[in-house]
C-alpha cells in the first residue's frame, strides 16, 4: 500500500463533511504549481497545464518508487484562483479568472526532485507547459472551508453566502480562493461531483 495519500494524512482538509462554511487550520504544505488564466473550460493553455502537472507528478511517483524510496498516492487536482473583481466568481464569469493549478506532494518531496522531474518529464513528453511546472510550498493558515457537492457552476450561491459568515465571525479574506476536486468530471455526473471550497482569512481591523 502507498505510504502517503494526502486524503488520509490531512483528512479535514481532502474529505471534509460541512457543507455550510466552517474554519479549519491548514498547516504548510508542498505542491506541484504552474500558472495561467482564462476559462478553464474552453482554455487550450488550461488544458495543457494541467497534463503538464500530472506528467510531473507520475514522474516523481515512479522516480521514487525506482529509487526504492515510500511509495505515494497522487494527490487530486486543486486550484487557486482570482481576479481584479471577486464578483467574477459569484456570476461565474470564467474568462476573467486567473490560477494556479496544484497536485499535492509529500513532504520528502523537495524542490531538488521536482527540478529532476521537470526535466525528465519535458525530454519524454515533450510538452511544452511542462517547463512552467515548479515547486511551490502554500501555507493557509486559518481558512474558512466547505464541501460543495454538485456541478462546479452551482458554486455561486455557496460563494454568495461567504461574506456574510466572515462578517459574522469578524473575519475578513487574507488569500486567494482555493478549490480541491475530489471528483472526476468525465465518469461522475455533475450532481455528484464533490469540491472542497476554502478561503484563507485573517481578523478584521
Amino acid at each position: 500500500m502507498p505510504g502517503y495519500d494526502p486524503k488520509r494524512a490531512l483528512k479535514a482538509l481532502y474529505a471534509p463533511k460541512n457543507t455550510d462554511w466552517a474554519l479549519v487550520d491548514v498547516p504548510a504544505q508542498r505542491f506541484l504549481a504552474i500558472d495561467g488564466s482564462g476559462d478553464p473550460n474552453t482554455s487550450a493553455e488550461y488544458a495543457q497545464a494541467v497534463q503538464a502537472l500530472y506528467a510531473v507528478a507520475y514522474t516523481i511517483k515512479f522516480a521514487v518508487r525506482r529509487a526504492g524510496g515510500e511509495d505515494f498516492v497522487v494527490g487530486p487536482l486543486e486550484g487557486l484562483w482570482w481576479a481584479d473583481d471577486y464578483g467574477v466568481f459569484t456570476r461565474r464569469e470564467k474568462e476573467s479568472w486567473h490560477w494556479t493549478m496544484l497536485i499535492s506532494q509529500p513532504p520528502w518531496v523537495d524542490e531538488q526532485l521536482v527540478e529532476q522531474a521537470r526535466q525528465a518529464a519535458l525530454e519524454k513528453k515533450k510538452l511544452p507547459a511542462i517547463a512552467g511546472v515548479r515547486h511551490h510550498t502554500l501555507h493557509e493558515g486559518r481558512c474558512a472551508q466547505v464541501l460543495h457537492v454538485g456541478s462546479y457552476d452551482d458554486e455561486g450561491p455557496v460563494l454568495a453566502r461567504l461574506p456574510g459568515y466572515l462578517a459574522a465571525h469578524g473575519l475578513r479574506h487574507s488569500g486567494l480562493h482555493h478549490e480541491i476536486y475530489l471528483g472526476d468530471p468525465r465518469r461522475a455526473a455533475p450532481d455528484k461531483l464533490r469540491t472542497v471550497l476554502r478561503q484563507p482569512v485573517a481578523p478584521l481591523g
